[in-house]
């Protein structure tokens, strides 16, 4: 029954499908609810209101991929299964996860009201581990003690082992009172609040509905500042890098990749919130422009700018090898692992996993019965 044939089916307006399928000021374009697997898949080729949902996250997975093997062929690079690329390959896990499930979640939500929950809770897991896939990249390749190591009663960078350069950054640069909060609850941080954003979020789907779209925006504000601390760190703190060097170079490019990745999350945040242009024109946007689609491009933009910040670092990184994680045995900040990278990311997964099943049980419990009550009332031609 799940890959059966015939026709496609119809498409439906807002008041032909259950409430709990329309959103606001999307009046036509919508699936049946009770699709079976190919017609969902089907439909991504057919003018929905989900098609442009599907592709803004389906294709920038091949852009995203494109962008960030580059990282591997950047001078002085090691090989890309080295510990040195464990946390990009974790924040390429987050974002992959995060653009494939939020695009299987547009394309598949209409087999069922269950279902669709389902989709939907997947959607925000994914999210969160997105955001501590970027916390360990900032944290290895931008955290504020990248490249210092401990040299007696003072800190300083390891240059400052042969001769101090013209122009090198004052041996302060890492300051005790931050580097507790880094190396001790940056990442545990991040990881909470990753879990309290799944939890928020998915609450909004049987909860608080009537403001979920602004609770959902902000909830996920948090987890942006407490993984930004060592960006927010490097932009407000002098350069770890000797200013001649052209490690300095390549590292200044981050700020303004930083800045406009924040750029587009404000921008997303507004099409979310606001839900223009389609406020404005009921129905003329519910196939292609609606604001679901513009927020969709405007996260993946701030998502490649992240990414170009972060391969900025690297690069400013692997021009000074001395500096490369771990610069020395006598370093302060330990070199990723699979316990610190991986790890942290299967824990964390095992989880979002545990919570998105608490909540699909409860769905279940909520929509089963209006579900198998589609399923009955389906027209008999499209069960053939």
């Amino acid at each position: 029954m799940l890959l059966n044939c015939g026709q496609p089916l119809p498409l439906l307006r807002h008041t032909d499908v259950p409430p709990r399928v329309t959103e606001n000021f999307i009046l036509t374009g919508y699936r049946f609810p009770n699709y079976s697997l190919r017609d969902c898949l089907l439909s991504a080729f057919r003018p929905t209101n989900e098609t442009g949902n599907f592709w803004t996250h389906f294709l920038p997975v091949f852009i995203f991929s494109y962008y960030f093997v580059e990282v591997f062929g950047l001078e002085g690079a090691p090989h890309s299964d080295t510990p040195f690329f464990y946390p990009m390959w974790n924040y390429f896990i987050g974002v992959f996860c995060l653009l494939m499930a939020s695009s299987m979640a547009h394309l598949l939500n209409s087999m069922s009201l269950v279902v669709r929950e389902v989709c939907f809770f997947v959607d925000y897991g994914t999210i969160s581990a997105y955001t501590v896939g970027s916390s360990l990249a900032y944290y290895y390749y931008i955290h504020p003690r990248a490249g210092i190591v401990e040299t007696g009663e003072h800190n300083t960078s390891y240059m400052d082992l042969k001769h101090e350069p013209p122009g090198a950054p004052p041996s302060s640069y890492a300051i005790p009172e931050f580097s507790v909060f880094f190396e001790t609850f940056y990442i545990p941080c991040a990881c909470v609040v990753a879990i309290i954003c799944v939890l928020s979020c998915c609450n909004t789907r049987q909860k608080w509905r009537q403001h979920r779209y602004i609770i959902r925006t902000l909830v996920f504000l948090l987890p942006f500042l407490i993984s930004s601390t060592p960006v927010f760190y490097r932009l407000l703190a002098r350069s770890p890098y000797a200013t001649a060097s052209s490690s300095f170079a390549a590292s200044t490019t981050m700020s303004n990749f930083f800045f406009r990745h924040c750029l587009w999350l404000l921008v997303s945040a507004v099409f979310n919130i606001s839900k223009l242009p389609e406020r404005l024109a009921p129905g003329r946007f519910d196939i292609w422009g609606h604001s679901h689609q513009w927020f969709h491009c405007c996260t993946f933009l701030s998502i490649l700018d992240e990414l170009h910040m972060i391969k900025a670092e690297v690069r400013a990184m692997l021009l000074s090898p001395t500096l490369l994680l771990p610069p020395a045995t006598l370093s302060r900040l330990p070199g990723p692992t699979i316990a610190s990278t991986y790890g942290v990311m299967l824990l964390l997964q095992t989880t979002i996993v545990t919570i998105i099943l608490w909540f699909s049980w409860r769905a279940n419990c909520i929509y089963g019965p209006q579900r198998d009550q589609l399923a009955k009332e389906r027209p008999k031609k499209h069960l053939n």
